[in-house]
């Protein structure tokens, strides 16, 4: 466990909250600590005697917080910790905490409201609003309500309407603050050309930053095409940098390569869609490279 935290300052609050009311917000901005550090906190308490079951909106997310508890915690995942996500699940019998995607959820609460063996509920990254997302919540309180007046809920976000939610969650919810760590911010225009494609555009970025710049670079482009395109044209240029791609379509171990660092101590290149701009800490990340480009699913009406 890492004590210097922020979220560290706000735990006994927390505690309090579940073992009171039973349910709670919990606002508190990147890098305080919130998706890693709460649920091994609770799984201590007299009341808690099942699992903690944590949401995370992205099957990249939710891998890499199961495996950063597990290792916190000194041991492999699937042990104490332990994470499902689509086609993928590392779990055991003496599984405490679990990280599931959030269509997960839904799927066990339609199943088995009832949740047995499950004494919390922590919904993460609540902002990130989603079908899925809202209906886990409102079948969690359903099931909270209805079945399981002992299920403890807290909801977690950097930037939700606290007062609105625990308004939602029931009468007395508190909503609990963690400060957050803060770094001193430089931000740079490299300006526009809009007679070169994207991907020259930004392969010529990351250039600049590598040679100005010190520490790991951290470049988020639009989709997987541009980041395969993009690592082409650098991977030309510095044969000899480790250059990962980080979005949904990677297996585990591309994915926990580009969120180490790196095993021979030299510097990298992270190429990333927006799947990287929450739920996700780099190590050694120092230069953030930003396409300012994102594709969206939308409806043709």
């Amino acid at each position: 466990m890492h004590p210097d935290l922020p979220i560290h300052a706000v735990l006994p609050q927390i505690r309090a909250a579940l073992a009171g009311p039973g349910a709670g917000v919990l606002i508190a901005p990147p890098g305080a600590g919130k998706t890693t550090a709460v649920a091994p906190d609770l799984i201590g308490q007299s009341w808690c005697t099942g699992q903690v079951i944590i949401t995370s909106p992205r099957r990249v997310a939710a891998r890499a917080a199961a495996e950063r508890m597990a290792e916190m915690l000194g041991e492999a995942v699937g042990a104490t910790v332990g994470y499902i996500t689509r086609l993928d699940r590392k779990t055991s019998a003496k599984t405490r905490i679990l990280v599931v995607t959030e269509a997960i959820l839904v799927n066990r609460l339609v199943d088995d409201p009832e949740l047995p063996g499950v004494s919390a509920l922590l919904f993460d990254e609540a902002h990130e609003r989603s079908l899925d997302s809202d209906l886990g919540l409102a079948l969690a309180l359903e099931t909270r309500s209805v079945l399981r007046e002992d299920l403890r809920v807290l909801v977690m976000s950097a930037t939700i309407d606290g007062a609105r939610f625990g308004r939602l969650l029931c009468d007395g919810a508190p909503v609990i603050e963690s400060e957050g760590k803060s770094f001193p911010l430089t931000i740079k225009w490299l300006g526009s050309d809009a007679a070169q494609a994207i991907e020259d555009r930004m392969a010529g970025a990351v250039l600049t930053a590598w040679r100005e710049e010190q520490g790991d670079i951290l470049a988020f482009l639009p989709g997987v095409r541009e980041i395969e395109r993009v690592r082409e044209r650098l991977e030309a240029r510095l044969p000899d940098v480790p250059i990962h791609s980080l979005h949904g379509q990677i297996e585990p171990a591309a994915q926990r390569a580009a969120i180490r660092d790196d095993s021979r101590g030299r510097r990298r290149i992270v190429l990333a869609s927006a799947i990287a701009e929450t739920s996700l800490t780099l190590d050694g990340v120092r230069v953030v490279v930003d396409s300012g480009l994102a594709r969206l699913a939308e409806f043709d009406r």
